[in-house]
């Protein structure tokens, strides 16, 4: 099979890492090349870098879109007739008003990345857990952005600059995501989006939301600036609060004193998600976060009812 990566940053360099060790455990070939802004030498284990899709040396089973969020519309308009299928980073777009018109949904595989639907942890609930049980629901997600890139500069990422796509509220899109796969989208939603923390950013580091479900309601909590790194779900109940900690795949039910503890290794949930992408292109599944879900989700992140 033939790839093409746009952008080169740790997405990138994830995605390439495991399409070489999916093709490789099921028996197919796997080449991969590179579109940058800049000329370089070929990675190890990439075919070709290019600049320019006129140097492309043809058309692609599917291509990846893993550069700045900012970039992501024009790179799709640009590239759209080069493939069938596009995986494009989360979140999907920097806006929500973009004219999709271009796009034939019914002849090509459009999927954006959704990584913790197949998060050991998430998929647990979704598979066992009877949410109709729940009365509310409390989300966070609170890291110290200089810490996510060891050795770069935060204040040079695209996370630090609102006009390349950064700020918590949608770079965190995560949460938002996790949870309209366990329970939906909700009917109404409050939100505070700001910057409030010393950070050197121009982007919002904070982000709050409490959304109405009808009969429940749930909470986000998003955060740059969290010195200790948290990630968790909790889950309330007549019977039990529920305590799902996202960074170690533990299930706690409190008041029964019970825990559930899953394992992966490194890469296991992206590489989950692409052998899922894989198979959306050879038509054995559909698309679970085609565009038009995505923006949807994207619009609750962007605080707009």
């Amino acid at each position: 099979m033939e790839f093409l990566i746009v952008g080169y940053g740790s997405m990138g360099q994830r995605h390439a890492r495991n399409l070489r060790k999916i093709c490789a455990k099921n028996g197919l070939s796997c080449s991969i090349d590179l579109l940058r802004t800049r000329s370089t030498d070929a990675p190890e284990g990439i075919r070709g870098v290019y600049t320019s899709k006129d140097q492309f040396p043809g058309t692609y089973d599917a291509i990846f879109i893993t550069n700045p969020t900012a970039t992501h519309y024009e790179t799709l308009v640009d590239l759209i007739e080069l493939s069938g299928a596009f995986f494009i980073e989360k979140p999907v777009f920097d806006r929500t008003d973009y004219d999709l018109d271009f796009l034939d949904r019914e002849e090509k595989v459009l999927y954006v990345a959704a990584p913790m639907h197949y998060k050991p942890a998430i998929s647990w609930l979704k598979e066992h857990f009877d949410f109709s049980e729940a009365f509310s629901l409390r989300s966070i997600s609170s890291s110290y952005l200089p810490d996510w890139r060891p050795g770069v500069d935060y204040r040079k990422t695209y996370s630090a600059h609102k006009d390349m796509g950064g700020g918590v509220a949608i770079d965190l899109i995560h949460e938002w995501d996790y949870l309209q796969y366990l329970i939906g989208f909700p009917e109404r939603v409050h939100s505070i989006i700001a910057k409030r923390s010393d950070l050197e950013i121009d982007s919002d580091d904070v982000a709050l939301y409490i959304a109405d479900y009808g009969d429940k309601t749930a909470e986000i909590h998003l955060d740059y600036f969290g010195r200790v790194p948290l990630r968790k779900l909790e889950i309330f109940t007549k019977e039990d609060t529920v305590e799902c900690d996202l960074l170690t795949d533990t299930i706690s039910f409190l008041k029964a004193g019970e825990q559930i503890v899953l394992t992966e290794e490194r890469d296991d949930t992206q590489t989950r998600e692409l052998e899922a992408f894989l198979e959306m292109i050879q038509g054995k599944r559909e698309s679970t976060n085609d565009i038009e879900h995505a923006l949807n989700t994207l619009i609750l992140a962007k605080g707009c009812e």
